[in-house]
């Protein structure tokens, strides 16, 4: 029984339209029609068999388009794993803007030596998760102690010879 007196096709038409117009590349009918015979196949022939659900979910995240996004969230929750457990011990992953992985650092000095192995790490992120379009990685040092307390601010140099 198919609900709302359309025929079996519409809810495949209509969800195949609404995928297309969601990825930015509208459907003509011809394609739709085309792509309806892919679909038909006969009982007890060859592609019935069920197919495992990893297999499945892989399909779907690259038809989707969220590989990156998989591969991405993968190296997040895998960096004690790809960076191993001394570095992950004083780093830790902040974020990914803009093709750039971020890397919070404990200490200068684990900062600038991990600067130093960036390349390194570039090349095992683009050969271990390909889709995570990750082409760099920002080590970024603790932050320096401010001055600046108050909603009143006063511009200039701040503090020199405080220490002395």
């Amino acid at each position: 029984m198919v609900l709302g007196g359309g025929s079996p096709g519409f809810s495949a038409e209509a969800y195949l339209r609404a995928k297309s117009v969601w990825k930015g590349r509208p459907m003509r009918r011809r394609r739709l029609k085309a792509q309806e015979g892919e679909g038909i196949t006969r009982p007890f022939s060859k592609g019935r068999d069920p197919r495992a659900l990893g297999d499945v979910l892989e399909h779907i995240s690259q038809d989707m388009g969220w590989r990156g996004e998989l591969d991405q969230a993968r190296l997040v929750s895998e960096w004690p794993d790809f960076a191993g457990e001394s570095t992950a011990a004083h780093t830790t992953v902040t974020g990914i803007e803009n093709g750039v992985l971020l890397v919070q650092c404990d200490s200068t000095t684990w900062a600038t030596e991990l600067r130093r192995l960036r390349s390194e790490l570039v090349t095992r992120i683009l050969i271990d998760y390909p889709d995570s379009e990750i082409r760099d990685i920002k080590f970024m040092a603790p932050g320096a102690p401010t001055w600046r307390h108050g909603r009143r601010v006063v511009p200039g140099r701040g503090p020199r010879d405080t220490y002395g």
